[in-house]
């Protein structure tokens, strides 16, 4: 279940009830007249089943709600109601394979910001990446795939890919780019430091690296590995299982892949930084390609029920 805040103008409060009157998975709705300062207007709370979101969300847009007034939702983790059980058998599909287009259109808008924190997670992810190849350790090139946080611009660039929306795909792809580009230069001379001080040499990646030797041997199963992981993690995104993305994290070697690159540039070991840029883009690919197959096959599962995806920014 869902719960929604939405402020309304005065003169819009009826024909908000009013949807809510006429669509299915809506209960326990409270009206409070002339209760909103900022902006101005009144408050309508009411709970909805998650799988009915959509149109009641799409059906208060096209009142002009998200710019005359306010509409906020949240997740209800506990609802001991009759009610609320008869709304979610009322609604089409089942809340847990419902995707909720404006909170997903929200969360992967988010993603595309190239802040401080995107920057520091990737160049420490890489950072670890790079260790664990110098030392041949599989955990901490696992720590570094978790704590990657590259995965929301890919489903972002999917998303953009699915309503043809390529503000959204430029900036989903140049904060991948800057990103990647700022971890690997970082990453870089750190192993140029190490190179200098003695703690790595030519022979570092010669030998005994064989239980890490997938990061740099794309093949068949390293695009059927993305491909998999691109679909479940845009289907954990859409659920909000954040507990499932944290295994997609771990199956695709995205981040390694840049960190055994950064090591091998570092070394002028030429062969091992093509086929760490090969791995990177394999996965990239493999990754976007299944994620846009999966919002579409959502798109034309959802689309039965007359929901659609939300409109992009500005109308277009």
């Amino acid at each position: 279940m869902l719960h929604l805040r939405v402020i309304t103008p005065a003169e819009l409060t009826d024909e908000v009830l009013k949807v809510l009157d006429e669509c299915v998975g809506v209960l326990n709705i409270v009206l409070f007249p002339g209760v909103a300062r900022s902006p101005a207007g009144d408050l309508v709370q009411f709970d909805i089943a998650r799988e009915a979101a959509n149109q009641v969300i799409e059906r208060l847009q096209e009142l002009g709600l998200h710019t005359e007034g306010s509409i906020a939702a949240e997740q209800i983790d506990l609802s001991i109601s009759q009610a609320a059980e008869r709304a979610q058998e009322e609604a089409p599909g089942d809340s847990e394979d419902a995707v909720v287009w404006a909170e997903f259109a929200q969360r992967v808008d988010e993603d595309t910001r190239l802040t401080w924190a995107f920057l520091a997670f990737l160049t420490i992810a890489t950072l670890l990446a790079a260790i664990g190849v110098i030392v041949n350790s599989p955990i901490l090139i696992i720590g570094a795939m978790v704590l990657g946080p590259e995965f929301g611009a890919i489903a972002a660039i999917c998303f953009g890919l699915l309503r043809t929306d390529g503000n959204l795909i430029g900036r989903a792809a140049g904060t991948l780019v800057l990103g990647f580009a700022a971890a690997l230069t970082i990453t870089f001379v750190c192993a140029l430091a190490a190179r200098g001080l003695g703690w790595i040499g030519v022979g570092t990646l010669a030998t005994g690296h064989e239980e890490i030797e997938f990061i740099v041997k794309p093949d068949r199963w390293s695009f059927i590995v993305a491909l998999l992981a691109g679909a479940a993690g845009v289907l954990s995104v859409t659920a909000g299982k954040s507990s499932a993305l944290v295994g997609v994290f771990i199956s695709v070697t995205t981040v390694p892949a840049a960190g055994y690159f950064a090591i091998a540039a570092a070394l002028a070991r030429w062969g091992d930084m093509a086929a760490s840029a090969v791995q990177l883009g394999v996965n990239v690919a493999g990754m976007v390609i299944s994620g846009v197959v999966t919002l579409l096959v959502q798109r034309a599962y959802w689309s039965r029920f007359g929901m659609r995806l939300p409109a992009r920014p500005g109308g277009r």
